[in-house]
């Protein structure tokens, strides 16, 4: 099974880990890709105002464009030790066990806006890009991404593909069409049986489920064996849309 998350606007800072080697990074063939959004993320940074009003950082957030500058230079980490916020908070990968880190690092991508989808162990840098962002030279990031990250999920051949993020992130690389897959949407029940989306804890819900995946490390390789494996676990799953499942929280 592949899990895919998206990122976080928020991050942790520094790190310890030798500067970016983005050869090193999951899905591979995402290369030239990686490296058209990396050099034009650094050239913006040599411009504060265009870098301000591109990310669409406030004055207290001037220090973001320092990061992207350094990318190429600046300390890294695993991102998913980097990134922080609701849905890592919840995971909190950090206190997990060395075998959980390892599922992880296995079964785990997170899909940022610069490099593409990367494995949650994959050590990447401090920087600011949103999935919205239109850099200067280049097109779109969703004309950037889509069709290189479909097409190198799909080279990657999982059997299973647990879609967990952001809908503006599957803009950057829907899953294809031949791989079994199911996007998850957080939900809750009122009790009375009306049934409605959830917004903050949409995220913290994401977050303890991979964590809960990753504490279990279930062998899971189809949608019935996430279903089998939730049930058993006391999580609530049903299913929604066509190729959506409902996660209660």
């Amino acid at each position: 099974m592949l899990i895919l998350l998206p990122p976080s606007e928020t991050k942790r800072p520094g790190g310890r880990g030798r500067a970016l080697d983005a050869a090193s990074l999951a899905f591979p063939s995402l290369a030239p890709q990686r490296a058209a959004v990396v050099d034009a993320l650094v050239a913006l940074a040599g411009d504060e105002d265009a870098a301000m009003r591109v990310l669409k950082l406030s004055a207290g957030q001037r220090g973001e464009i320092e990061a992207n500058g350094m990318l190429r230079d600046s300390p890294t980490m695993a991102a998913v030790d980097r990134y922080t916020g609701v849905l890592f908070d919840a995971l909190d990968a950090a206190s997990l066990p060395a075998a959980s880190r390892r599922w992880l690092g296995a079964h785990v991508a997170i899909h940022s806006a610069p490099f593409g989808p990367v494995g949650a162990l994959d050590a990447i840098p401090a920087y600011r890009l949103g999935a919205a962002a239109s850099l200067p030279g280049l097109p779109g990031l969703k004309r950037v991404w889509a069709d290189a990250v479909t097409a190198a999920i799909e080279d990657s051949t999982p059997r299973f593909v647990l879609d967990l993020r952001s809908e503006a992130y599957v803009a950057l690389g829907p899953v294809p069409r031949s791989v079994a897959s199911v996007y998850v949407r957080v939900v809750s029940d009122d009790g009375g049986g009306a049934v409605r989306a959830l917004n903050h804890f949409n995220k913290h819900a994401k977050g303890a489920l991979v964590r809960r995946l990753a504490q279990e490390r279930p062998r899971v390789s189809s949608l019935t064996g996430l279903v089998r494996w939730a049930d058993a676990s006391g999580l609530r799953v049903e299913s929604g849309e066509p190729g959506e499942i409902r996660l209660f929280a």
